[in-house]
């Protein structure tokens, strides 16, 4: 049986899926929120959200993430960050997940990775639940309706929670796995229901595709000027450093929360939805992201909830401190209708320091950005990945390493490129600890960073007087309104200054040992940075 609109030369049965016994193609929202409760995967919540649970993985996993060793990528992949996977051990993954799907339900998407319309892709994501097909739907651009009678999909995604691979039939390293083959422009996902990997599965591919185009893909955050679109600012970061919230400004534009592309025609967002942290998620600092928890079809994920009234929990972690929802961008009000603007004035890479030493923002000369943006110094944390329970200080190249299949200097390169291009001005702003380490100090105030980011993108920042940091070399100001000057000088917000430099000394160190993997990758400028904080 068969539901919904689809191109009718590109139904399931054409493409090479078989046996299937029922397929709904390109539901909308309310028909999958039916079926989603239909079938038991979550229930109904306040305002018509759906409430669902991922069971035992709540968040990414990354170790089991895997490229197929082809001839056309073999070149051109980041072996050391993307495990390989044997080809012929990727198509005896294949036929047994077609042969799991004989006989089942399932739930088809066609969508657009790229608000672009001169640079997005046609991906196909097909799911065994209906939830995971609401998720999508969300996430990625949604085609005007009368686009689903040609549409002809370049990529295809297959979600299969309920099938486990097996390591050694599959050449994988456990019963869960997500592994893209680039020649057969398949992404296979089974054995894990966190819906992340989905989102994250299509960003990594575009990962792969854009920068041979000269595309920059951005694993940021973007907002523009009421009413100037041409004054954009990009929000690098891994989860959890702030990305949403800080786009998320009531006197600026959202162009969007995560993924996006910075190409000769400006910046655009791969998606068309947001996938945000809910954990101490409150309506007094952000309103109109917790006014989406009760907006209908939003997906609310592993989130704590009253049996009766349905009213969510946003302090318990007990599940995981991974708690997020899905909303279409439309939901925030401020949210641009095309996703795209121009290009970028302001780069600000967000970072999340466990070791309490760098400022709450610093200026960035451009060699001094290329290495930050190699270095991706952040912390992971809690839930976001498998296993991570506190903030863990890592290196996260590109501010993104889990979802890059190329090579770092391949990425560090473009943002070079378009930074000289474009004149812009980069920003190093630390969401992470003052005053001491974690376990010590306390997270920075949001109001502070946010006061910091507005005088950075007025123009006003710039104004100011600035020091040059001992450590690093890059520029903190001294004074900025709204923000208490102790807090622009981490060294101060420490009682004992002896500690801090202790603290500061060790991890210079780390960024010049992390570096060295790059050098022999960069212009001299920026090596000059490696050798200035070595």
């Amino acid at each position: 049986m068969e539901t919904g609109r689809v191109n009718p030369t590109q139904r399931l049965e054409d493409t090479g899926i078989s046996g299937v016994k029922t397929v709904h193609y390109n539901l909308q929202e309310p028909a999958l929120m039916t079926a989603a409760l239909r079938r038991g995967e979550g229930e109904l919540g306040q305002g018509g959200t759906i409430l669902v649970s991922t069971g035992e993985y709540t968040g990414r996993s990354p170790k089991d993430k895997f490229v197929v060793d082809e001839p056309s990528v073999k070149d051109s992949i980041w072996w050391e960050n993307n495990p390989p996977m044997d080809p012929a051990a990727f198509d005896r993954l294949h036929a047994d997940m077609l042969a799991h799907m004989k006989g089942g339900e399932y739930f088809s998407q066609d969508l657009y990775g790229g608000a672009d319309p001169d640079h997005r892709l046609n991906v196909r994501v097909i799911t065994e639940q209906a939830w995971h097909n609401l998720f999508i739907r969300t996430m990625l651009r949604r085609p005007e309706a009368s686009a689903l009678d040609s549409f002809v999909p370049e990529y295809t995604v297959i979600n299969c929670p309920s099938f486990n691979s097996d390591p050694e039939r599959h050449g994988c390293r456990s019963d869960v796995v997500i592994v893209t083959s680039i020649e057969k422009k398949l992404i296979l996902i089974a054995g894990t229901e966190y819906a992340g990997e989905n989102k994250k599965s299509v960003f990594s591919l575009l990962n792969y595709l854009m920068p041979a185009k000269g595309i920059m893909p951005m694993h940021c955050s973007a907002n523009h000027a009421v009413g100037n679109p041409d004054d954009v600012a990009v929000f690098f970061g891994l989860s959890g450093t702030g990305k949403t919230t800080l786009s998320a400004d009531p006197n600026r534009t959202l162009i969007g929360d995560d993924e996006h592309g910075w190409s000769d025609n400006g910046t655009f967002n791969f998606e068309g939805g947001c996938y945000a942290k809910t954990i101490n998620l409150s309506a007094e600092a952000e309103p109109e992201i917790h006014a989406t928890t009760q907006k209908f079809a939003t997906v609310i994920e592993n989130m704590v909830y009253d049996e009766h009234t349905k009213e969510l929990d946003f302090e318990d972690d007990s599940l995981t401190a991974n708690m997020r929802c899905a909303y279409p961008l439309h939901y925030i009000s401020n949210a641009s209708e095309s996703a795209l603007g121009g290009t970028p004035r302001n780069i600000i890479m967000l970072t999340c320091d466990a070791f309490g030493v760098l400022p709450p923002i610093s200026r960035l000369t451009p060699a001094q950005a290329m290495y930050h943006f190699l270095s991706g110094f952040t912390s992971k944390v809690a839930g976001t990945e498998r296993g991570v329970t506190e903030p863990q200080p890592t290196f996260s190249t590109c501010f993104g390493a889990p979802f890059m299949p190329r090579r770092p200097e391949v990425y560090g390169a473009l943002l070079r490129d378009r930074i000289a291009e474009s004149g812009a001005t980069c920003w190093l702003v630390n969401t992470g600890w003052t005053g001491g380490a974690y376990g010590t100090g306390s997270r920075m105030p949001i109001k502070a960073t946010r006061a910091l980011l507005t005088a950075a993108l007025d123009g006003s920042l710039v104004q100011g007087q600035f020091r040059k940091d001992g450590n690093f070399g890059f520029e903190a100001p001294v004074s900025v309104a709204g923000v208490d000057d102790k807090l622009l000088d981490p060294r101060q917000t420490w009682a004992d200054g002896a500690a801090y430099d202790a603290q500061a000394a060790k991890l210079v160190q780390m960024f010049s040992d992390n570096f060295a993997q790059y050098e022999q990758y960069v212009s001299d400028d920026v090596l000059a940075e490696k050798v200035m904080v070595g």
